[in-house]
């Protein structure tokens, strides 16, 4: 019985420890299927998770695209989650994040740090296209997808671009960089009422509930 006990403990650790390295940003680590509407979307999020061995085997990649605040964050987080729950090593971050931590290091370290996105079983880069253009980030961008390509390992990329831009550009950094992405991942359209401005209209309703309350009617007809 210790020794199950002992097993159990550790295995939460080391999910513990995954979840920490993998999701640097901590408030996806509330986005998870709990909380989750059962949506079709959900649904798909979901089979993805549980079939993750025949989706790990067939490196199959997901590219979720729509416009803004359609949950493709959120589902993302929610698949990120859903793994890490079964002790499978994920990494969410964004191209921003990574440009920043490039521009810190040494070239012989950069090429140490872009090798890590070839380690975990499943990398999600979120938000691609906001970052700068420049040649370094450019060069950086592909570098960390053709990591990702040569390790055979399934990538989950959420963006506002559509496929149609993506394969339309016609500078050869960006081409080369949206060409691997769509070669590697399925587009799947997310689409619905904004989550944001809904999340926003219901705060903006209950800071007027708090802060300007309805003046209470008393007996004799006036306010107070």
């Amino acid at each position: 019985m210790l020794e199950q006990e002992y097993r159990s403990l550790q295995r939460l650790m080391e999910i513990a420890d995954l979840r920490q390295k993998g999701i640097q940003d901590t408030h996806l680590l509330d986005w998870n299927f709990r909380v989750a509407e059962d949506t079709p979307y959900v649904q798909m999020g979901k089979r993805y998770v549980n079939n993750w061995q025949q989706v790990k085997a067939e490196n199959l990649g997901l590219l979720f695209w729509g416009d803004v605040g359609t949950g493709k964050s959120f589902l993302a987080a929610c698949i990120a989650n859903g793994l890490l729950d079964q002790g499978v090593s994920v990494m969410m971050t964004n191209f921003t994040r990574i440009l920043n931590k490039l521009s810190d290091l040494q070239i012989k370290e950069r090429s140490q740090f872009i090798a890590t996105f070839g380690k975990v079983d499943l990398l999600i880069i979120d938000d691609l296209g906001v970052e700068r253009n420049s040649e370094f980030a450019l060069e950086q961008v592909y570098a960390v997808i053709d990591e990702r390509y040569k390790a055979n390992l399934p990538l989950i990329i959420t963006t506002n671009l559509t496929p149609r831009q993506m394969r339309s550009v016609q500078d050869v950094a960006h081409a080369r960089i949206y060409s691997r992405v769509l070669e590697m991942c399925t587009p799947i359209l997310l689409q619905g009422a904004d989550r944001r401005k809904s999340i926003s209209n219901g705060k903006r309703v209950l800071a007027k509930q708090i802060l300007f309350p309805q003046k209470e009617v008393q007996p004799n007809g006036k306010t107070e």
